[in-house]
């Protein structure tokens, strides 16, 4: 008989394979931010034009869902291996997942905002 301790990160290539997915999307997104700074040197109503376009939005977008999902895999790996009762690793994990939701609506909020 196989017992499964409750205790430990659930390693897999599902979340290596979405840690690599989202660095990848993070990375290029901030050398797009880094070239359009330094190209650009651009002031705010430059920054608000560029902000301005559907396809950056979602793009900007995409990249704080990747960010989200990086951190959800990396804080429950951690939450998983670091802390041993059950229950409070249950609500540290409810807790990063509740404010991951939060996050992802101040974003929408933000990005589609009335202004």
């Amino acid at each position: 008989m196989v017992r499964r301790h409750a205790i430990g990160a659930h390693y897999g290539l599902r979340d290596w394979l979405m840690q690599r997915i989202t660095g990848l999307v993070i990375a290029l997104y901030s050398i797009v931010l880094v070239v359009a700074l330094v190209a650009g040197r651009l002031p705010l109503d430059a920054w608000q034009e560029m902000f301005a376009h559907t396809w950056f939005k979602l793009a900007t977008f995409l990249t704080l869902i990747s960010v989200f999902l990086h951190a959800w895999v990396g804080m429950r790996d951690i939450i998983m291996d670091y802390i041993r009762a059950a229950a409070i690793r249950l609500a540290l994990e409810v807790l990063v997942a509740a404010a991951l939701v939060v996050y992802t609506g101040w974003a929408i909020q933000i990005l589609w905002g009335v202004r």
